[in-house]
């Protein structure tokens, strides 16, 4: 598949692990599993869903963390415990009724090589394995887990001319409320 051009991707797949975060599952003595999101990252993600944008994760481990991570950020579509991303992948499109063209994917590792594969605009974290960078249209200059989200969400609101209206919208705000 030939690589979309950025300004018609119209949704984000994301991994967690290595992408939202850094890649270090943080366990407690009671085996309770807990990740470091970048708060960039979630800014980000409400950006892209201002311009609307869709958003969805797709991850092979489950975790609570992620689900409470997700209904923090609006992010309604989850599939955990995905250990062959590609099926959770083809449910998503179907139920979103979305072209895979539309799509950018990001992700870190071989598991998700079947996703970069089969997307428009296939994009790895900085900290992403050779494989997979090898499939990208863009690589990121961060790392997972260290805004490497928000930098791809502010590339595709870039080129959809929509991030100098964001960046406005702050210049814009004043103490006397203007």
């Amino acid at each position: 598949m030939a690589f979309a051009n950025p300004a018609d991707i119209e949704m984000l797949i994301l991994d967690v692990d290595g992408v939202l975060t850094a890649g270090e599952v943080i366990l407690d003595e009671t085996g309770k599993v807990s990740y470091h999101f970048n708060v960039q990252d979630g800014s980000g993600i409400k950006y892209w869903y201002r311009y609307g944008g869709q958003a969805a994760i797709v991850t092979g481990r489950s975790s609570e963390a992620v689900l409470v991570r997700a209904k923090e950020l609006g992010i309604e579509i989850v599939y955990q415990s995905a250990l062959r991303k590609i099926e959770a992948y083809r449910r998503c499109l179907a139920d979103c009724k979305i072209d895979p063209r539309r799509v950018a994917c990001v992700g870190d590792d071989l598991p998700d090589l079947p996703l970069l594969r089969n997307c428009g605009f296939p994009v790895a974290v900085n900290n992403a394995v050779r494989e997979v960078k090898e499939q990208a249209a863009y690589v990121t200059g961060r790392s997972g887990g260290d805004g490497a989200v928000r930098e791809v969400i502010e590339l595709l609101l870039r080129a959809k001319g929509c991030w100098g209206e964001i960046v406005a919208g702050y210049h814009k705000q004043t103490l006397s409320g203007d």
